[in-house]
């Protein structure tokens, strides 16, 4: 205990601390960029769920007792809705990107991700390294022509295995996107395989919100994430992937094998959610105008903005990153700050989401208080 104590006041010390905090203040903090999370549409088809007798628990692990037919026709009507032969529930993103990649690369593959990819991709890549199966090279962010390079050095070098290319489509902390029709040439180029995570694009982008790569799913080399608890409004994750591949995950991926299945009530209703996400355009349109918004309102105090429903706030330094982000909780605005290893070294950040649970005159106040807070604590 002495250790962990130690270790967490070494994190206190350079600011680095995390501690649990509960919800409170206008929302800029969640990924619940369609506002649907606590939507009536959602809460009627959970209660219409329950109603026709679905589950809560699924008792057991798919393999057993635990596949329930609300499982099924999820994954059915997943695989529809986004276009891939086949689709594979997970009850989080987390799992399931750590799974894709700690058992879809085989014993001699490469693994080229970018620099700037999420931890879970890191997770599945040291559960492959460990069984020294899969050889693993970042690539600088969103970087297509690095990757390629990083392909054809392998091959240089004696690689023999198929090439692996991992990137998300949006960047969850720096709101920006990925190169994908330039990775995607790449991928063709060495016949390699797309890993696309398109956790904070599925139901923002794309046609019906289908994602970012919609145009790219269905294709034998490409696999995609479809997270279910952010824009969907729900929780789980969806992967889309060719028939055979979902069969060798079945088999194969301990983070599906061993668990125990995600609700079956919570399966019925993200088969709502993708409905509501089909017809959500009234939705989508609104959180346009609120990201056209947000750019005007950051540049108005000389910030730089992205293209995305992610804005970040760079400030370097952790302290002062959580010193903003605590002055503005007390005016009543939820924005926390991100600070490394999440983030790189010197990077500190807000992240500033953008959903529709905040209005246009919210995120007006909120801007003011942001640009007097940076007045307050210069670089």
């Amino acid at each position: 205990m002495e250790a962990h104590d130690a270790a967490l006041a070494a994190l206190a010390r350079r600011g680095r601390l995390r501690t649990l905090a509960p919800a409170c203040g206008v929302d800029f903090a969640s990924n619940d960029y369609l506002g649907l999370a606590q939507s009536e549409e959602l809460r009627q088809a959970a209660c219409a769920a329950l109603a026709r007798g679905v589950p809560l628990g699924a008792s057991g692990s798919r393999l057993l007792r635990g596949n329930h037919a609300e499982h099924e026709a999820l994954e059915a009507e997943a695989a529809t809705f986004f276009g891939a032969e086949a689709a594979l529930f997970f009850a989080g993103g987390f799992a399931a990107n750590a799974a894709l990649v700690s058992t879809l690369p085989r014993r001699g593959d490469l693994v080229v991700y970018d620099a700037l990819i999420h931890a879970s991709i890191h997770e599945g890549l040291a559960g492959a390294a460990s069984a020294e199966r899969v050889a693993a090279v970042a690539a600088p962010h969103a970087d297509a022509q690095a990757t390629d390079d990083a392909i054809r050095r392998w091959r240089a070098e004696g690689g023999r295995g198929q090439p692996w290319i991992a990137a998300e489509t949006l960047y969850s902390m720096d709101g920006d996107f990925a190169p994908l029709d330039d990775l995607c040439a790449v991928a063709e180029r060495h016949d390699a395989m797309l890993l696309l995570d398109e956790a904070h694009a599925t139901g923002v982008y794309g046609p019906g919100g289908r994602g970012l790569a919609a145009h790219l799913e269905g294709r034998a080399n490409v696999v995609t994430l479809h997270t279910c608890g952010k824009a969907l409004g729900v929780m789980g994750a969806l992967v889309c992937l060719p028939r055979g591949l979902k069969d060798y995950m079945v088999n194969r991926a301990r983070p599906f094998i061993y668990a125990t299945a995600p609700s079956p009530l919570l399966a019925a209703t993200v088969r709502a959610a993708l409905v509501l996400a089909e017809q959500a355009q009234e939705r989508r349109d609104r959180l346009m105008a609120r990201i056209a918004h947000a750019q005007r309102a950051l540049a108005a105090i000389g910030l730089p903005a992205t293209s995305s429903q992610i804005q970040k706030v760079v400030l370097g330094p952790d302290r002062r990153a959580t010193a903003i982000a605590a002055g503005l909780q007390e005016q009543g605005f939820d924005v926390r700050a991100i600070r490394p290893p999440t983030v790189p070294e010197g990077t500190a950040r807000l992240r500033l989401a953008l959903t529709l649970n905040a209005s246009l005159g919210d995120l007006d106040a909120l801007m003011a208080a942001l640009g007097a807070e940076l007045e307050q604590s210069p670089a």
